[in-house]
């Protein structure tokens, strides 16, 4: 019953998100094609290329017996970088500071350094408790 009222409160602030959304961008009725141009290229970009390549990576992991956290370190570090790739394509000093006033190519290799350590920890940790498991030989 619960998880039926979160997910009915969550679709209705979705759903309000949106309407807010929409009626920013008619106020804007000179960005409208730029915004449609942009959200068009989004999506052939997912459908052509992102997600063939993410379901590609992953049958040759799971093929060379990869699983489970490694796959999902992946995963986040892909997000990761695709969501910081815009600031890491545009290197160097701009005319205003303030704008992206963060060194965002060290914060985005920190990210990734600690998705990739929390992975290692998660993989030994699932070792040990393997290996405690055996009986010993």
């Amino acid at each position: 019953m619960r998880v039926k009222v979160l997910r009915l409160l969550a679709g209705a602030a979705g759903l309000a998100l949106m309407g807010v959304g929409a009626s920013l961008l008619l106020d804007r009725q000179q960005d409208l094609m730029g915004v449609l141009e942009w959200l068009g290229g989004a999506v052939v970009l997912h459908d052509a290329l992102l997600a063939p390549l993410v379901l590609l990576v992953g049958l040759v992991l799971v093929r060379g017996g990869v699983r489970g956290p490694i796959r999902g370190a992946l995963l986040v570090g892909g997000a990761l970088t695709a969501v910081a790739l815009p600031v890491l394509l545009r290197p160097g000093p701009r005319a205003n500071s303030t704008v992206l006033p963060l060194d965002y190519p060290r914060n985005w290799l920190l990210t990734l350094v600690a998705v990739a350590t929390f992975t290692v920890l998660l993989v030994v940790a699932k070792e040990v408790r393997r290996s405690r498991r055996r009986p010993p030989s």
